[in-house]
């Protein structure tokens, strides 16, 4: 892909490091805006300042993928075959008619139809995943291993999703469907997982999120590409209010609260990145 859209962000790096941000956008399409309940609503939940949290990446010389898309127009990190990433557990779809509360996201007739659904996904979801897999061929020409890292924060309490507060740190290695719940190299995954658990802050692995479609989808270890996803609870970069409204929510990032999250963060990226050089030598 030589010319993105404006809505499609993408920063390259030479690093064997790919950070996916399918949830940071907030845009609603002027066609659709009206056939929400709101504009808050559509936007509630999205990763909040995650892109911003994880600036420091392209220091490193990591690639980024970003779409402006606000999840409830459609999320990228759904299967597109409308198959569900946590069965028998609540969560969304494609194209979301509810929030991360249940409540609906659509005016009465404006849910968006097969046909629409459709449209949707050659618009927004199919040019997000040909960046993803034009940028880790090319990495993958370099150095022979990458890693592909999805990048996410959500509220630290929703009790339809999960019960009481969500670890700070929820490392996701999901393996492809019908293979190990594996979808990086152990040593990899260990090696999150410790510097996690040195940080002294919550955490865990494969709980309750356990790594979303683009996890699944992209891993191919033998092939040299590794994946992984880090939920992160958004109490650790920006102060969550008790109960949130169109008037305190979202809250906004906060670069000295984020101190200790960051610095793990960061050598997250750089294990991240140790691993996929050693893998080369």
């Amino acid at each position: 892909m030589t010319h993105a859209p404006d809505w499609l962000q993408i920063h390259r790096g030479d690093a064997p490091l790919i950070l996916s941000f399918p949830h940071t956008g907030t845009a609603l399409p002027e066609e659709l805006a009206g056939d929400f309940v709101s504009p808050w609503l559509a936007r509630r939940d999205a990763d909040w300042w995650v892109h911003e949290l994880y600036a420091f990446a392209k220091d490193l010389g990591a690639t980024t993928v970003r779409t402006a898309i606000s999840r409830s127009v459609i999320d990228v990190n759904r299967d597109p075959r409308g198959i569900s990433l946590y069965p028998g557990q609540n969560t969304t779809g494609l194209c979301p008619l509810t929030t991360f509360d249940n409540q609906p996201l659509y005016r009465e007739g404006c849910v968006p139809d097969e046909a629409e659904i459709a449209r949707r996904r050659a618009i927004w979801f199919d040019p997000y995943h040909a960046a993803l897999e034009t940028e880790i061929a090319r990495l993958r020409a370099q150095h022979g291993s990458v890693v592909v890292y999805d990048a996410h924060s959500i509220r630290s309490r929703i009790p339809h999703l999960f019960e009481g507060e969500l670890p700070q740190f929820n490392l996701g290695t999901a393996g492809p469907t019908g293979e190990p719940d594996t979808s990086c190299d152990n040593a990899l995954a260990d090696v999150v997982d410790n510097l996690c658990s040195l940080s002294g802050m919550s955490h865990v692995r494969n709980g309750r999120f356990k790594g979303g479609w683009i996890t699944r989808h992209y891993s191919d270890i033998p092939a040299g590409v590794h994946t992984l996803q880090m939920e992160l609870g958004c109490r650790g970069y920006m102060h969550e209010p008790a109960r949130i409204d169109e008037h305190n929510w979202p809250s906004p990032y906060d670069p000295g609260h984020a101190t200790a999250l960051r610095d793990t963060l960061q050598q997250v990226l750089r294990a991240c990145l140790d691993f996929a050089s050693r893998r080369d030598a």
